[in-house]
Order: C-alpha cells, then sequence, then structure tokens
C-alpha cells in the first residue's frame, strides 16, 4: 500500500464462505462497545433507560452512570443540567438505534416509550418494524425488529433525513 493509498481493502476469509450478495464474510476488527449520552437529569434517565433497556446499573456516581448490557454493551449517562441543548441536525451522532432481541420485546419498548414518551410511531418497511419515541431529555429513541443481521437492510431508512 503506498502512502497516500487510505481505501480499504477487505481481508481474505480465511473460512471461504460467502455472505449476503456473494461476498465474503468478515470477522470484524471493531465492535461498537460503549455509548455516551449526556443527559438533562441523571436520576429519571437512569430509570428511564435501565427500564427500556433491562440492563443493570454498574456504576455511578454523583453525575454519572453506567449501565451493562448483554454482549459487554455499555451506555454511559452524564447529568449536564436542565438547560444543556441537544441540537439536531448537526454534526456527530444524531441518535442511537437498538434492536430488540424479540417482536415480545419489541412491544415491550413500544409500552415504555408510551409510557414516557408524548408521540410514539411504529412503522414497518424493508422487512422489520421501527418503534419510534422520545426519552426523558427529549432524544429520539428508535428500536427495530428484527434486527440487521436478521432482516438486511436494502436501502436507507427515510427517518434519518427527517431531523
Amino acid at each position: 500500500m503506498q502512502p497516500d493509498d487510505y481505501s480499504i481493502r477487505p481481508e481474505p476469509d480465511p473460512t471461504g464462505s460467502a455472505g449476503p450478495g456473494g461476498a465474503a464474510a468478515r470477522v470484524p476488527r471493531l465492535s461498537l462497545a460503549s455509548a455516551v449520552m449526556f443527559v438533562h437529569e441523571l436520576d429519571p434517565s437512569i430509570d428511564f433507560y435501565r427500564d427500556l433497556l433491562g440492563w443493570d446499573v454498574t456504576l455511578r456516581d454523583n453525575t454519572a452512570a453506567l449501565l451493562a448490557g448483554p454482549g459487554g454493551f455499555q451506555l454511559y449517562l452524564r447529568e449536564m443540567g436542565p438547560r444543556t441543548p441537544h441540537p439536531l441536525g448537526q454534526v456527530g451522532i444524531q441518535y442511537l438505534i437498538w434492536t430488540a432481541n424479540s417482536e415480545d420485546e419489541l412491544r415491550r419498548c413500544e409500552r415504555v416509550l408510551g409510557a414516557n414518551s408524548a408521540h410514539v410511531k411504529t412503522s414497518t418497511d424493508d422487512g422489520f418494524t421501527v418503534v419510534e419515541g422520545r426519552g426523558p431529555n427529549h432524544v429520539p429513541i428508535l428500536i427495530t425488529y428484527p434486527g440487521p443481521g436478521k432482516a438486511h437492510r436494502h436501502k436507507i431508512m427515510q427517518r434519518i433525513y427527517e431531523w
């Protein structure tokens, strides 16, 4: 590779197996491990995300908490105060899209969002269902079923253009 060649080239698949569309499957070098979310108030945010995700609070101090889920994924919550803005449409992560492990779990999340959100919308497109609402800080919450590993996406979700 030349110093100015920054293109990504897939590694050969040692098993020789092919994935969807005939592309060779690869073992990822990196996995998403944690997300950090700034919140207005810590306690209501902990309650909301613990109930929605079903994760355990593993660490906590006066202004931050760590929730841990299956597979080691972590969500850090950091209290920033009631006047801290969350400007959608600016550079940076806008929201996370979660995946339920079953349709029953998706419906449970829909009920949690309905109890905490003024607006909950459910739609189905491209072979998967999306439940969307807002968290206690008006941060968008989207939950899908089935996940991308079970229902491959064939088009860009229209929802990402709407904020």
